[in-house]
């Protein structure tokens, strides 16, 4: 039992029972999570050429331990989470990860979404946000219409949080999809500030560090197959 401090009653949250309320929909958000999988593995579009648009994908159904501490977490942040509101307040209880080189092969990926959103086979249920510090990710982004967000820890992904179009259960998978100069950015910040945050002044500086060295390497990716494209007859 935790007890919710953003609650002027104090009132005491069961957190068993709102992960209780995962572990009984953990089917749903798995079958939804591989169709979401196999629709993107099985595209020609982005898996074809070399290099194919997509390099990998990674995925992953949080536990019931992780389940917890992300509630808890929340909850002394001062959400106030309850039976009614925890599948819309936590949303990434499934979760893919598209990962490409270079950041001009986003314009595949984002146009793929779009098109399962047009044509109804999923639905966005909140705007994509693209987590950068760079001003010219962010003029980039702009031209999808996606808008920006800074995290003080200089993460940078792009983030779509997609539903069955014809479901209104809470069925929902957070799509990531980032290069792989931002994944090891990611396993590296995972590894040092998971579950736990580093107080460790060096490292958080450290981790800046290296995020301006992955935006500079994606950038000489994106020149690097510029030139090389150019040169195709």
């Amino acid at each position: 039992m935790v007890k919710n401090m953003a609650s002027p009653a104090s009132v005491t949250v069961d957190v068993n029972k709102l992960v209780d309320i995962f572990k009984k929909k953990r089917r749903l958000f798995e079958l939804f999570s591989q169709s979401v999988e196999n629709d993107f593995l099985s595209s020609p579009e982005l898996n074809t050429g070399v290099p194919s648009v997509i390099h990998s994908v990674r995925s992953r159904i949080k536990d019931e331990s992780h389940m917890y501490e992300k509630i808890v977490r929340k909850i002394s942040e001062g959400r106030l989470l309850n039976e009614d509101n925890i599948l819309s307040e936590i949303t990434d209880f499934a979760g893919l990860r598209i990962l490409h080189l270079h950041q001009n092969q986003f314009s595949s990926i984002y146009e793929f979404i779009d098109d399962k959103i047009k044509t109804k086979n999923w639905r966005l249920l909140e705007k994509p946000v693209a987590y950068t510090w760079d001003p010219e990710s962010v003029e980039y982004f702009k031209k999808y219409k996606i808008k920006t967000s800074l995290k003080s820890s200089y993460y940078t992904s792009v983030h779509f949080l997609i539903a069955p179009a014809n479901r209104l259960d809470g069925t929902c998978c957070e799509v990531q999809v980032r290069t792989l100069f931002e994944e090891v950015w990611g396993e590296i910040d995972h590894s040092i500030n998971y579950p736990v945050k580093t107080d460790k002044l060096a490292n958080i500086e450290q981790l800046r560090v290296l995020s301006k060295l992955v935006s500079t390497g994606s950038r000489l990716a994106d020149s690097i197959f510029k030139i090389h494209d150019e040169g195709k007859v």
